[in-house]
């Protein structure tokens, strides 16, 4: 088959969330917008969707029948009458596991884009949203990878605002964040019912309005992240403290942090100097929100 579908790297830039509710989950309003670094899906010839895992992050990875990738191929093959036609699939892990970024949901969403392309193209937007969503509920705003509000339990999609790209830079210190374990210290600490939703702020002109409009916002989990992985602390504060940040926070529940800068020049000082200055992080320029297109 020989081809290939990008599965870009999504990031909260807020996160409101409210108490467990009594079906075990949280209510949550939060804009995901996506990145052009991100990892990338290839189907090679027919395999049966056996799934190979290459890549700097690939090490440790199952590639069992539960691997969201696999699952996403299955599960539209079967919609669409073509489980004899599955490929090899190919994942090319570049970004952190357990790192705040969708990876595994971008990486279904990639795989359904893929193969929905190839076998024809049977199913629309929607219809392909609805089947990720069977996946995970990040799985559906991955699929289209344009910026969106997401409420409920993350299900509920709506516009986002109009943003600018905005140039930014994502860290991750090196150690994975269980969302589970983020989510427990959340349930220790006292949470409102259900966040309120966020007013649409309009036409935001460039990175330093919506970095002013973000900064009465907040990432909920970002707290409770701290006490599990304390070294996301070490990253926002050397993000805080650089020039070039307009704003820093906390995506998802982590560990990776990211600094929205004012233009892409500045975004490529901060990422030079950080990975100077720590070699053991994972620092990338980006651009978030606007239509992407693959990183080199």
């Amino acid at each position: 088959m020989g081809a290939s579908a990008f599965a870009p790297a999504k990031v909260n830039l807020y996160l409101h969330v409210g108490a467990k509710a009594a079906d075990g989950f949280h209510p949550l309003e939060t804009l995901m917008v996506f990145a052009d670094v991100g990892d990338q899906v290839s189907a090679v010839g027919k395999g049966g969707a056996a799934l190979e895992v290459a890549g700097p992050f690939a090490a440790g990875l199952e590639t069992d029948e539960d691997n969201l990738v696999l699952r996403a191929a299955r599960s539209l093959a079967r919609r669409l009458g073509r489980e004899g036609d599955l490929p090899g699939l190919v994942l090319e892990k570049r970004l952190p596991v357990a790192a705040g970024l969708g990876g595994g949901s971008a990486d279904a969403a990639a795989t359904l884009r893929l193969l929905n392309t190839a076998w024809g193209g049977g199913l629309g937007g929607p219809q392909l949203e609805a089947l990720g969503a069977e996946l995970g509920s990040d799985v559906p705003a991955c699929v289209a990878s344009r910026p969106v509000t997401a409420r409920g339990r993350g299900d509920v999609l709506a516009p986002a605002p109009l943003l600018p790209g905005l140039p930014a830079v994502l860290v991750n210190p090196g150690v994975a964040c269980s969302t589970a374990a983020v989510y427990r210290a959340f349930d220790r600490a006292a949470a409102v019912d259900s966040p309120d939703p966020v007013p649409d702020p309009g036409r935001l002109p460039d990175a330093k309005a919506a970095a002013r409009w973000l900064g009465a916002l907040r990432n909920d989990l970002e707290t409770p992240a701290l006490s599990v992985a304390p070294l996301i602390g070490a990253v926002l504060e050397r993000l805080r403290d650089a020039p070039e940040t307009l704003l820093a926070r906390l995506s998802g529940s982590g560990a990776t942090c990211f600094a929205l800068c004012a233009d892409p020049e500045s975004a490529e000082r901060l990422a030079e100097g950080l990975a100077r200055a720590q070699p053991g992080w994972w620092v990338r320029a980006c651009r978030l929100g606007a239509p992407l297109e693959p990183d080199a």
